[in-house]
């Protein structure tokens, strides 16, 4: 006996139909999307977290709207390992279903680095924000990998003028890259790290923080030097062809914070 399918309905398309108006959209699609994803990792091969990403292609003028299902379509079909050549492919291939000129996909998502401390050893994972971003066309690409480095800074004009200490705050340093050859996340972060007061860490001993305190006023930075700093590293870094570093400071005896940004290309 054979079993009958059941006959779906005739459904319409409606982001198919026609839109009059004559205005074409840069970007449209998903954001907000969190998916598993593992990470190439330079001391475990890989690592596994869990990223927030957009996907996003232009719209012509004369479609109404685009298939949101088929961006989350391409996403899984191309699992879960997230690298260089993974991303061009799955831009390609969203390019091909969503009928564009352009795509674009960007992954955040926290990544860990075993550290230990200076003097005690001991272990602890400390985190960093990155992110991923892609555009490709027929003819161009592009690739952006950015990094959100959590560091101390301890400012030389205090140490200069008082006869106790120095006032020393947590910054922020986002350094965004451009490459002509893959270079490891691990790199750039010891990168911006090296430029700092001092680095931070998750789990520090009390002789571990007279070693962190001490280094970082034998180091006084402003976020002018910080970013400068960076900035003659990255240009020595023959794998980086473009950079944007932003230094944040959030100072602990002014009620706002210092800036300062430096960009090549």
């Amino acid at each position: 006996m054979t079993t009958m399918q059941p006959q779906l309905p005739n459904l319409v398309d409606t982001q198919n139909l026609p839109d009059h108006r004559e205005v074409a959209i840069d970007r449209v699609g998903v954001t907000n999307l969190r998916f598993p994803i593992q990470v190439r990792d330079k001391a475990h091969a890989t690592q596994n977290t869990v990223a927030t990403v957009a996907l996003t292609v232009d719209l012509p003028h004369h479609f109404k709207g685009t298939h949101m299902s088929r961006f989350v379509e391409v996403l899984n079909e191309h699992g879960s390992l997230i690298h260089v050549d993974n991303i061009k492919v799955i831009l390609r291939h969203l390019q091909k279903r969503l009928n564009s000129e352009q795509a674009h996909v960007e992954f955040e998502f926290p990544y860990f680095i075993e550290k230990r401390a200076p003097v005690s050893g001991a272990v602890g994972l400390m985190d960093y924000s990155v992110r991923l971003a892609a555009t490709i066309t027929h003819e161009d690409s592009d690739f952006v990998v950015t990094i959100v480095v959590p560091v101390t800074t301890l400012c030389p004009c205090s140490k200069a003028i008082s006869l106790y200490g120095a006032h020393n705050q947590r910054g922020k340093v986002t350094f965004a890259v451009r490459f002509t050859k893959p270079i490891w996340i691990e790199d750039l972060i010891q990168l911006v790290e090296s430029s700092a007061s001092s680095e931070l860490y998750s789990l520090l001993k009390r002789p571990d923080e007279k070693a962190v305190t001490e280094r970082a006023y034998e180091h006084p930075v402003f976020v002018e030097d910080l970013v400068r700093s960076i900035a003659v590293k990255a240009n020595a870094e023959p794998r980086i062809a473009w950079y944007r570093v932003e230094a944040e400071n959030y100072e602990s005896i002014h009620n706002h914070n210092a800036y300062a940004m430096i960009e090549k290309g």
